[in-house]
């Protein structure tokens, strides 16, 4: 079985709308999250984790990283098309359309 990992990322328009959530909103996110989590079963590797800031580093400088990235997970799966599947209904995909998730085949080194 291949492994994956997610990167959520999203735009302005949506960090506008996630900063706007109400506590209700928020609850019923997370639930959504968990209810994708939790359907997975043995599909999930790694929940993931949420990211703040970052910094690029170079061989002779560092500047801060411009990318709207939310976070991560790690799935598995038999091979790409079964990992869209698997992220089909996932709910970052459904709360804002300024909201995408990058999809990258994971191998240990």
């Amino acid at each position: 079985m291949k492994r994956f990992i997610l990167i959520y990322h999203y735009n302005e328009e949506a960090k506008v709308a996630m900063a706007s959530f109400t506590k209700e909103e928020q609850q019923a996110s997370m639930i959504a999250w968990h209810a994708w989590r939790d359907g997975l079963g043995e599909k999930l590797v790694d929940f993931g984790g949420i990211l703040f800031g970052g910094t690029n580093i170079y061989a002779d400088k560092e500047e801060p990283c411009t990318k709207n990235i939310l976070g991560y997970s790690f799935i598995q799966a038999d091979d790409l098309e079964e990992a869209k599947t698997l992220i089909a209904d996932h709910p970052h995909l459904k709360w804002h359309a300024g909201a995408q998730i990058e999809l990258h085949e994971y191998m240990s080194m």
